[in-house]
């Protein structure tokens, strides 16, 4: 099932890309595996369908590659989740990229772990308190703080839309990111836009997401 799911998701995504004149190649998969049980998160590192896999906690990613063994290394892992700065030593030894860095502070401890890594930053598009990330009008300084950082390489940019029960209403927000995201990566090759969820990434493809982040519709199927 599980493998369908994401062949599923996979023909969804190149259908949005196509309606907005993109290629389908151009929009990566990241299956968060958060809630997931063992075997199945199993089933996806060795499906060969999916490229990353996403985590929101450095403990639990942790974990499930040493549960995993050799299956964890077919895949790459990306942080997605709140990073806190006393865990970022660990935290650039268990991932490959992080995609939710939301301050200066949290990147110079990361920075300091001196593994290379891909970053992204987040930004956040609601007035929960409960939502990291950095406002638009932050993003510049932020940006331009990170050239400070010998290890990190900004790479794009990352965002959760608010919650609705209407994907559309989560355009205007998604729009607005690409925006940024053209100001400040249009001329970086390989650059990444990150967004689009589970109930979302068909509205978040159709304007300029470069990676989708679902873990519901996969494991689930609704």
């Amino acid at each position: 099932m599980i493998l369908d799911n994401i062949r599923q998701i996979r023909y969804r995504i190149e259908k949005s890309a196509q309606k907005a004149g993109r290629a389908p190649e151009s929009v990566s998969l990241v299956v968060v595996t958060k809630y997931a049980p063992l075997d199945k998160v199993r089933d996806v590192c060795e499906s060969g369908l999916v490229d990353f896999v996403g985590e929101n906690r450095v403990q639990d990613a942790d974990k499930k590659k040493q549960e995993l063994g050799d299956a964890a290394g077919r895949v790459k892992w990306r942080l997605i989740g709140h990073l806190q700065s006393n865990k970022a030593k660990k935290a650039a030894q268990v991932f490959d990229a992080v995609d939710s860095i939301d301050s200066l502070k949290t990147a110079a401890a990361l920075d300091a772990a001196g593994k290379k890594l891909p970053v992204l930053v987040q930004v956040k598009l609601t007035e929960r308190e409960t939502q990291s990330g950095v406002s638009p009008d932050e993003l510049e300084s932020v940006l331009h703080g990170l050239e400070a950082f010998k290890n990190l390489e900004p790479n794009g940019l990352m965002a959760i839309a608010p919650q609705t029960e209407d994907p559309e209403s989560t355009r205007p927000h998604f729009r607005r990111m690409r925006e940024l995201f053209d100001r400040h990566f249009s001329k970086k090759p390989g650059a990444q836009l990150s967004m689009g969820m589970s109930g979302d990434f068909e509205v978040a493809v159709e304007e300029g997401s470069t990676m989708v982040r679902v873990g519901r519709i996969v494991f689930s199927g609704s």
